[in-house]
């Protein structure tokens, strides 16, 4: 241990850098800890400490930029001050730190760094030889000790004594020795860290007094200034000095406390001007001038000072009354839709229709629909395209996986890091109040213990409701009456009926080959050839290889898949366009090289050379993608027409089935063997569907005879002795609906009687016991899927040939639709020559005539 002057520090110290303020002997002060080294040296000593020997530690000013954010350790000040940590506070907020208070003890010299990790230690000699000036009161050091004694008492004599911070100060001049006088004045009046770590630096005492002495001075000038400008308020004493309990300390560089308290100020006052000018509601503005008033009495370092200045922020930042002119030309808006989307005839039909009645009547509120479609369909995009169109902004919300209403409603500010929704924030970044609103894959919400976000999105989607739509952030109604709200989904199926309820469906079917062959030529392929830095002069696909990409390498109803085979023959071709401007580039430098005397030519002679190897070169020929050159870079077809292959023997069909992807054919294959009557499904089949099979089996039971069906030895049940099992191909989908109710009833058919379903033919229906075919969903995503099958005859339900108005002309001309209302007609349109036989079919008291309707 080191001894001075009845105060003793340890031989070593573990180091406390801060770049907050110089520390002074005598002297209290509050410091931040939030650094790693600090932080340790916080948890190792002064929390787990249990001496008084362990809560002295050496603070060293950090002289390096604070935001500077540095493993290394910075060069040591040699000079500090031993301190004794009188309290330590913790917080988490914002981040994780410490603040301790600390009383100077002395000054210190670091003899030699011991280690720097965890946190610097150090051994020090103290340096603070205290000097009696009564043992020599007439010398110069004398001298000095009295005149600064006199100006410190000029000092407080200026100060109104009736503060009882004053008269404390007056008294503790009295009481302490002449010594310690400069450093305890030097940390209470307004000097800058460059001025009190020149004080820090002055180790004698007759230089501490020559350093210190001017400082009052101007102190004293300053106040004499202040008298002179205006009369002298208690509180004015407070700014200069204060005394609290554990010792004498400033508040904190009163200059820099002053601009930033007038700075606030400033900001505050334009944050009023902004609220009285932003045109918000009344109870809105009401709100707001509340929170104004509590700012203005908050100080800065209360946490809720922050909140309340975020909350006010947002408030003025969001679009209370500025909004967008739309643009009601309907031409242009046809022409304009036309441009960026083909096809989707509905969806354009109903953004006119808007554009019209807003022409009509001004303050029509926003619709809110919703697109259901399969993926790649262009449901987003042409969200794009019709704010584009009304010339309004566009903002996306991607709401797949989202479980927590909050995300919707936004949290209360009671919260720590609360934020509004991201309706809100959707509002306050495109900066009006009617914007086109995409809520994007509004089908995949989830829903958690935090909440439902489906049931928040009723008030918004609610076009009775979202006029006060309140925000739990916010707290007052916003008006979202002039949103154009636009939904997205896949399906409805796993919308909650309350949400479908509010909005307005539009189904996006999925696209025919001759419209993807369109797209890919309008849209597609010039996007890819520009993403790829290519030149329709440098490569050409043509129809017919559009075609056959779009047949044998995708199957889907949108057109993502074509896009990415699309961008793949780029690829290729970018990599022959490549190769070949560097062989060019060789060739026409050996062709140089090979002149003779080329170095010694003149700079003309060069360049009619290059020009002249130039033109000798053939032209540059666009390469055109056959199928030899589609097959060497895609591979071979992913499709391949299959589906006469596969009903090369009885007991096969092939139905329709609709999902979220689009349409797809789906085959349906059943065997008999010898048994005891058992029936046996597989496929990952639903109970719907399982249904559907059990009641197909008994339609058959029961018309065994009519229809002449027997089992394997010729008994006329079909089902004595025999087991029937029925298979539904790709068992790793999950399958289920009424619709293949004729299918089953077509395979079963087919494998009791022996004959073969027509290969061209696809069906889809529901079956009753009594043989009626009931109508079903998703015709013309099947008919889609059969028309890409390549399939010629589609069976529908007699109650679904409306439907078939929806369905392309053309593709209505290249197909025969069966419209049948019982499962007989089915039979006698799914078999060559009808079911049974011709003589069979007309003794039949059930048999109607032929009901087939060709379109």
């Amino acid at each position: 241990m080191s001894s001075s002057g009845g105060i003793q520090i340890p031989g070593r110290l573990p180091l406390l850098l801060t770049h907050e303020g110089v520390l002074l002997p005598g002297a209290t002060m509050r410091i931040s800890v939030d650094t790693a080294r600090n932080m340790q040296l916080v948890k190792s000593r002064l929390l787990k400490g249990t001496s008084l020997k362990s809560t002295i530690i050496g603070v060293i000013p950090n002289t390096r930029d604070p935001d500077h954010d540095s493993d290394e350790l910075p060069t040591l000040h040699s000079i500090g001050t031993a301190g004794l940590a009188v309290q330590v506070v913790g917080s988490n907020w914002p981040k994780p730190h410490y603040t301790l208070l600390i009383t100077g003890l002395c000054r210190f010299r670091v003899a030699q760094l011991l280690k720097e990790r965890p946190f610097p230690l150090a051994e020090v000699l103290q340096l603070d030889q205290l000097e009696q000036l009564s043992n020599s009161p007439d010398g110069e050091l004398g001298e000095l000790g009295e005149r600064f004694y006199e100006a410190a008492v000029q000092l407080v004599g200026m100060l109104d004594m009736s503060v009882p911070v004053v008269a404390k100060l007056r008294r503790m001049l009295d009481s302490l020795p002449r010594e310690t006088l400069p450093d305890v004045l030097a940390s209470m009046i307004r000097t800058t860290n460059k001025e009190k770590l020149q004080v820090l630096d002055a180790v004698s005492l007759e230089e501490r007094f020559k350093k210190t002495l001017p400082l009052l001075f101007r102190q004293i000038e300053g106040l004499k200034l202040l008298q002179k400008t205006r009369k002298p308020k208690p509180d004015d004493d407070k700014k200069v000095l204060s005394i609290r309990k554990g010792g004498v300390f400033p508040i904190h560089q009163f200059s820099l406390e002053e601009e930033a308290e007038d700075d606030d100020g400033d900001d505050i006052t334009l944050l009023e001007r902004k609220v009285k000018g932003v045109n918000m509601p009344e109870p809105a503005l009401r709100v707001c001038v509340k929170e104004l008033k509590r700012l203005k009495k908050m100080p800065q370092s209360m946490p809720e000072y922050a909140l309340t200045r975020n909350y006010l922020e947002l408030m003025v930042e969001l679009p209370w009354s500025k909004s967008t002119t739309d643009c009601l030309d309907i031409r242009a808006a046809r022409v304009l839709l036309d441009n960026d989307h083909y096809a989707m005839e509905k969806l354009k039909r109903r953004v006119l229709e808007y554009l019209a009645v807003r022409q009509l009547k001004s303050s029509l509120k926003g619709p809110i629909l919703c697109f259901v479609g399969p993926p790649g369909v262009g449901k987003t995009s042409v969200g794009r395209s019709i704010a584009r169109t009304l010339g309004r902004e566009f903002h996306r919300i991607a709401l797949g996986g989202v479980c927590d209403q909050s995300d919707i409603r936004g949290h209360r500010r009671t919260y720590v890091g609360s934020m509004p929704g991201r309706i809100i924030n959707g509002l306050k970044s495109v900066g009006v109040n009617n914007p086109v609103f995409l809520l994007d894959e509004v089908d995949k919400l989830g829903k958690s213990l935090q909440g439902d976000p489906a049931a928040a999105l009723l008030e918004v989607l609610d076009p009775e409701q979202n006029h006060s739509f309140t925000d739990h952030y916010l707290n007052v109604a916003f008006d979202l009456s002039q949103v154009l709200f636009i939904a997205t989904a896949n399906t409805t199926a796993t919308i909650p009926p309350a949400l479908l309820d509010r909005m307005e469906v539009l189904q996006v079917p999925g696209y025919t080959q001759e419209e993807k062959v369109e797209i890919a030529h309008r849209h597609l392929i010039p996007h890819q050839l520009e993403q790829h830095g290519l030149t329709p002069q440098q490569l050409q696909i043509p129809p017919h290889t559009t075609h056959d990409i779009i047949s044998r390498y995708t199957r889907e109803a949108g057109v993502r898949s074509l896009e990415r085979k699309i961008g793949a023959i780029c690829r290729a071709v970018a990599v022959k366009v490549a190769e070949g401007h560097k062989m060019s580039k060789q060739e026409s430098s050996n062709h140089q090289q090979d002149q003779p005397g080329a170095e010694e030519k003149e700079a003309g002679a060069e360049e009619a050379q290059r020009e002249s190897a130039d033109l000798s070169a053939p032209p540059e020929m666009p390469i055109l993608i056959d199928p030899i050159a589609l097959k060497d870079i895609l591979g071979p077809p992913l499709f391949e027409m299959e589906v006469s292959e596969r009903l090369t023997l009885p007991g096969v069909a092939i139905g329709l089935a609709w999902t979220p992807l689009g349409g797809e054919i789906m085959f349906v294959e059943a065997s008999r063997m010898e048994g005891d009557g058992q029936l046996t499904l597989t496929g990952q089949l639903g109970d719907v569907m399982k249904e559907s099979a059990h009641l197909a089996i008994s339609w058959l039971r029961s018309n065994a005879k009519l229809y002449q069906l027997t089992n394997m030895s010729g008994h006329p049940d079909p089902m004595e002795g025999t087991d029937i099992h029925l298979h539904f191909p790709a068992g790793a989908v999950l399958k289920d609906g009424p619709s293949a109710g004729v299918t089953i009833v077509t395979c079963l058919a087919s494998l009791l009687t022996g004959r073969l379903v027509r290969s061209d033919v696809a069906m889809t229906g529901e079956i009753t016991l009594r043989g009626l075919v009931l109508p079903v969903g998703g015709i013309k995503d099947k008919v889609l899927a059969a028309h890409r099958a390549g399939l010629k005859r589609v069976i529908i339900p007699k109650r679904n040939e409306k439907d078939l108005e929806e369905i392309p002309a053309h593709i209505r001309e290249e197909l025969d639709f069966v419209a049948a209302g019982s499962v007989d007609q089915v039979l006698n349109a799914a078999f060559s020559g009808g079911f049974p036989a011709a003589a069979a079919a007309a003794s039949s008291p059930l048999t109607h005539p032929h009901l087939a309707s060709k379109l």
